[in-house]
């Protein structure tokens, strides 16, 4: 058994991203189940933040980044920090590699785990003869779809399902041009998937469900030739927030008066940002789907706004059909509520995954990376709709009603499908961690090869 090994130390790396920071955290609770103490390294701004149990043996451990006049500390995150300094952002978290070698050198953990935009951190573990393997956040089906698309250019992917319209495509490569021209070592998208081929013989990867993402898996691990380990979807149900009791209260009350199944949840994560002309479409949509909705506004740092893009009229005329939050709503509570049906998001991997935990139906609205594939897993697995758009990229009114009204009066089996993928994930958590824990114990034994 376990309990009747030498405890381990692991340093866990994640990128400064919420998305990141909390599947890293949730895995390093379960893997304290398993004899392992935790050594949890990120910026003293995301440290602040995180809701961590006083007897759980994780030590939270400052990285410090650089910084430049136009980038404060309150700025080390993907969160805070607005989208004409994200390069800046991520060129100061690689300007911190001797910062985390110090670091690595003072704990010289057992083994390192670390993110996709770090493999940096990797080399400097090869460097102090620590093992390090790779955590992948995104899913199964996105990463094979990724490193199809560019080791194997010329074939058509082998599952039908996944695909990327011209507009999506465009703004993939674009990413990668960014990363190029940025103060990185290689470019992950592609130049080898660094992140992958520096993990050890493993990678651990966050995962909706074997039943859901297995092809992907086994052809993900066929590409890289590594042994793909999931650990389950790792969910984050209490997170400390900007809002107060009573504006949950508010939002739960409001819920609470409607009927069952009749809600829908409209949120585009904590890093996605709609703007005036989708704004306006989002409202004609909901306004014509005739539904219940709570839909969570955000604006980037320092652009908050008193008043909302909306048409005219738009408030009067769906009173009390329609709730808007501004910033912040209790993303777990409200989708494990009763009421609501549906759930409009931009389809990132945390929410993808809370949505099918929750039993509630994906109406898919995605803008970049990762998210367009996820969406179509869903649609996939019969868990979820997507929101059609031309050739640019853009949606209308009409086109959100529309999926809309095919989750809230004919979704019933939907509901049902994602209510049996729930019991299959929340079956499948305990075991996948176990599994990974026992590789990580192996590769420790091992020691660094």
């Amino acid at each position: 058994m376990e309990s009747n090994e030498a405890s381990l130390s692991i340093l866990m790396f994640p990128w400064i991203a919420h998305g990141h920071v909390f599947p890293y955290l949730e895995l390093a609770k379960n893997l304290t189940k398993h004899n392992f103490n935790i050594f949890f390294c990120s910026t003293p701004i995301i440290l602040q933040s995180l809701p961590l149990p006083h007897h759980l043996p994780i030590t939270l451990v400052p990285l410090h980044l650089p910084s430049p006049p136009e980038l404060p500390p309150d700025l080390h995150t993907t969160k805070h920090a607005p989208p004409h300094l994200m390069t800046l952002l991520r060129d100061t978290f690689h300007a911190s590699k001797a910062a985390f070698s110090a670091i690595l050198a003072s704990l010289h953990p057992d083994i390192l785990i670390y993110d996709a935009f770090q493999p940096w951190a990797a080399e400097a573990a090869a460097k102090s003869e620590i093992p390090a393997v790779h955590f992948a956040t995104t899913g199964a089906a996105a990463y094979s779809f990724y490193y199809h698309l560019f080791f194997k250019k010329n074939t058509p992917f082998p599952h039908d399902a996944l695909y990327l319209r011209p507009h999506e495509l465009e703004a993939l490569l674009a990413v990668g041009s960014n990363l190029r021209d940025s103060d990185t070592d290689s470019d992950q998208l592609s130049e080898g998937l660094p992140h992958f081929t520096r993990s050890r013989d493993v990678i651990l990867m966050r995962t909706l469900s074997r039943g859901v993402e297995g092809k992907y898996l086994d052809y993900l691990s066929l590409l890289c030739n590594k042994k793909i380990v999931p650990v389950g979807p790792l969910i984050t149900t209490t997170t400390t927030t900007t809002t107060t009791d009573e504006t949950d209260s508010d939002i739960m009350d409001w819920l609470s008066k409607k009927e069952r199944s009749s809600t829908i949840y409209v949120s585009f994560g904590s890093e996605n940002y709609l703007n005036k002309k989708q704004v306006q479409e989002m409202a004609k949509g909901l306004e014509a789907s005739r539904a219940n909705f709570i839909w969570v506004v955000r604006f980037p740092l320092g652009e908050r706004k008193e008043e909302i893009d909306l048409p005219l009229g738009f408030v009067e005329r769906v009173g009390e059909r329609g709730k808007i939050v501004k910033g912040w709503a209790p993303q777990a509570e409200i989708l494990s509520h009763e009421s609501v049906c549906g759930f409009v998001s931009h389809c990132g991997m945390s929410s993808m995954i809370e949505s099918v935990y929750f039993g509630v139906p994906v109406i898919g609205v995605p803008f970049k990376v990762d998210q367009p594939l996820n969406s179509r897993v869903l649609v996939e697995a019969g868990v979820g709709v997507e929101v059609a758009r031309d050739d640019n990229g853009d949606f209308r009114g009409d086109d959100v009603a529309e999926a809309i009204g095919r989750v809230v009066e004919g979704g019933e089996e939907m509901r049902a499908r994602a209510a049996r993928m729930r019991e299959t994930m929340r079956g499948e958590g305990e075991c996948a961690v176990a599994e990974a824990a026992a590789h990580l114990r192996r590769i420790c034994r091992e020691g660094f090869v």
